[in-house]
Protein backbone atom coordinates (compact mmCIF):
# COMPACT_ATOMS: atom_id res chain seq x y z
CA UNK A 1 0.00 0.00 0.00
CA UNK A 2 1.63 3.37 -0.76
CA UNK A 3 2.68 5.23 2.19
CA UNK A 4 0.36 7.49 4.04
CA UNK A 5 -2.60 5.56 2.42
CA UNK A 6 -5.21 4.38 4.64
CA UNK A 7 -8.42 2.30 3.85
CA UNK A 8 -11.11 1.95 6.34
CA UNK A 9 -14.49 -0.80 5.76
CA UNK A 10 -17.40 0.91 6.29
CA UNK A 11 -19.93 -0.48 8.26
CA UNK A 12 -23.77 -0.40 6.94
CA UNK A 13 -26.52 -0.98 9.63
CA UNK A 14 -29.90 -1.95 7.72
CA UNK A 15 -33.12 -2.28 8.88
CA UNK A 16 -36.90 -2.27 7.57
CA UNK A 17 -37.04 1.64 7.33
CA UNK A 18 -33.26 1.78 5.46
CA UNK A 19 -29.80 1.91 6.08
CA UNK A 20 -27.48 3.73 7.86
CA UNK A 21 -23.55 3.91 6.87
CA UNK A 22 -20.97 6.28 9.17
CA UNK A 23 -18.13 7.66 6.80
CA UNK A 24 -15.92 9.54 9.10
CA UNK A 25 -15.82 10.64 12.69
CA UNK A 26 -13.47 12.86 14.50
CA UNK A 27 -12.87 9.80 16.83
CA UNK A 28 -11.61 7.59 13.62
CA UNK A 29 -7.82 7.33 13.60
CA UNK A 30 -7.72 7.70 9.95
CA UNK A 31 -9.43 11.33 10.93
CA UNK A 32 -6.70 14.18 11.28
CA UNK A 33 -8.97 17.61 10.32
CA UNK A 34 -12.36 19.23 8.93
CA UNK A 35 -12.69 21.42 5.31
CA UNK A 36 -15.92 20.65 4.14
CA UNK A 37 -17.62 17.96 2.95
CA UNK A 38 -18.78 17.55 -1.05
CA UNK A 39 -20.22 15.23 -3.63
CA UNK A 40 -19.26 14.53 -6.94
CA UNK A 41 -20.45 11.86 -9.67
CA UNK A 42 -19.49 10.05 -12.67
CA UNK A 43 -21.34 8.40 -15.35
CA UNK A 44 -20.51 4.90 -16.33
CA UNK A 45 -17.39 4.26 -17.95
CA UNK A 46 -16.23 8.08 -17.26
CA UNK A 47 -12.43 9.01 -16.18
CA UNK A 48 -12.32 11.45 -13.82
CA UNK A 49 -8.02 12.05 -13.24
CA UNK A 50 -4.62 12.77 -12.47
CA UNK A 51 -4.88 15.15 -9.48
CA UNK A 52 -2.95 15.77 -6.29
CA UNK A 53 -3.10 18.24 -3.81
CA UNK A 54 -0.13 19.95 -1.76
CA UNK A 55 -2.19 21.18 1.23
CA UNK A 56 -4.74 18.57 1.60
CA UNK A 57 -5.57 15.02 2.56
CA UNK A 58 -9.29 13.35 0.67
CA UNK A 59 -11.20 11.04 2.16
CA UNK A 60 -13.46 9.08 -0.12
CA UNK A 61 -16.58 7.26 0.10
CA UNK A 62 -18.33 5.74 -2.66
CA UNK A 63 -22.23 5.69 -1.61
CA UNK A 64 -24.00 5.15 -4.66
CA UNK A 65 -22.58 2.84 -7.66
CA UNK A 66 -19.48 1.13 -8.41
CA UNK A 67 -15.74 3.22 -8.81
CA UNK A 68 -12.38 2.10 -9.05
CA UNK A 69 -10.67 4.44 -6.80
CA UNK A 70 -6.72 4.56 -8.21
CA UNK A 71 -3.98 6.18 -6.45
CA UNK A 72 -0.09 6.97 -7.70
CA UNK A 73 2.49 7.63 -5.71
CA UNK A 74 5.12 9.88 -7.65
CA UNK A 75 6.58 11.32 -4.47
CA UNK A 76 10.26 12.00 -4.67
CA UNK A 77 12.02 10.46 -1.64
CA UNK A 78 8.83 8.01 -0.74
CA UNK A 79 9.36 4.15 0.47
CA UNK A 80 6.76 3.54 -2.24
CA UNK A 81 7.19 5.79 -5.36
CA UNK A 82 6.15 4.38 -8.31
CA UNK A 83 3.17 2.43 -6.38
CA UNK A 84 -0.18 2.13 -7.85
CA UNK A 85 -3.25 1.03 -5.70
CA UNK A 86 -6.63 0.38 -7.49
CA UNK A 87 -9.81 0.43 -4.57
CA UNK A 88 -13.09 -1.43 -5.95
CA UNK A 89 -15.54 0.90 -3.82
CA UNK A 90 -19.26 1.85 -3.30
CA UNK A 91 -21.97 -0.53 -3.25
CA UNK A 92 -20.23 -4.02 -3.03
CA UNK A 93 -17.65 -2.77 -1.25
CA UNK A 94 -18.53 -0.03 1.24
CA UNK A 95 -14.57 2.12 2.43
CA UNK A 96 -13.54 5.02 3.07
CA UNK A 97 -10.12 5.72 1.17
CA UNK A 98 -7.90 7.97 3.07
CA UNK A 99 -5.42 9.98 0.02
CA UNK A 100 -2.06 12.11 1.73
CA UNK A 101 -1.03 15.27 -0.02
CA UNK A 102 0.69 14.62 -3.24
CA UNK A 103 -0.31 11.70 -4.13
CA UNK A 104 -1.85 11.28 -7.76
CA UNK A 105 -5.36 9.76 -7.67
CA UNK A 106 -8.53 9.26 -10.18
CA UNK A 107 -11.35 7.58 -10.17
CA UNK A 108 -13.68 5.51 -12.91
CA UNK A 109 -17.32 4.64 -12.83
CA UNK A 110 -17.66 1.25 -12.93
CA UNK A 111 -21.59 0.15 -12.24
CA UNK A 112 -24.02 0.29 -14.75
CA UNK A 113 -25.57 3.97 -13.58
CA UNK A 114 -24.16 7.04 -12.67
CA UNK A 115 -21.82 6.61 -9.03
CA UNK A 116 -21.94 9.07 -6.22
CA UNK A 117 -18.92 9.64 -4.20
CA UNK A 118 -19.03 11.55 -0.81
CA UNK A 119 -15.19 13.47 -0.17
CA UNK A 120 -14.40 15.00 3.39
CA UNK A 121 -10.94 17.02 2.38
CA UNK A 122 -8.99 18.30 5.41
CA UNK A 123 -9.20 21.64 3.65
CA UNK A 124 -11.59 24.35 2.28
CA UNK A 125 -11.53 24.60 -1.09
CA UNK A 126 -10.09 27.94 -2.07
CA UNK A 127 -11.57 29.39 -5.23
CA UNK A 128 -8.69 32.13 -5.65
CA UNK A 129 -5.75 29.61 -5.39
CA UNK A 130 -7.10 25.50 -6.01
CA UNK A 131 -5.23 22.81 -3.96
CA UNK A 132 -5.33 20.82 -7.17
CA UNK A 133 -2.46 19.76 -9.27
CA UNK A 134 -3.47 17.69 -12.88
CA UNK A 135 -2.75 15.76 -15.48
CA UNK A 136 -4.98 14.11 -18.26
CA UNK A 137 -6.37 10.74 -17.05
CA UNK A 138 -3.92 9.23 -20.00
CA UNK A 139 -1.15 10.43 -19.26
CA UNK A 140 2.10 8.82 -19.98
CA UNK A 141 4.21 9.89 -17.04
CA UNK A 142 1.42 7.67 -15.09
CA UNK A 143 1.99 3.83 -15.83
CA UNK A 144 -1.36 3.30 -15.76
CA UNK A 145 -4.12 1.91 -18.07
CA UNK A 146 -8.24 2.97 -17.11
CA UNK A 147 -9.58 0.20 -19.31
CA UNK A 148 -11.40 -3.13 -18.09
CA UNK A 149 -8.92 -5.78 -17.60
CA UNK A 150 -10.47 -9.06 -18.53
CA UNK A 151 -8.82 -12.65 -18.11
Amino acid sequence: MIEGVKVKKLKVIPDERGRLMEILRADDEIYSAFGQVYMTTAYPGVVKGWHYHKKQSDNMAVVRGMMKIVLYDGREGSPTRGEINEFFAGDANPVLVHIPPYVYHGFKCISLEEAIVVNTPTEVYNYAEPDEYRLPPHDADIPYNWDRKDG
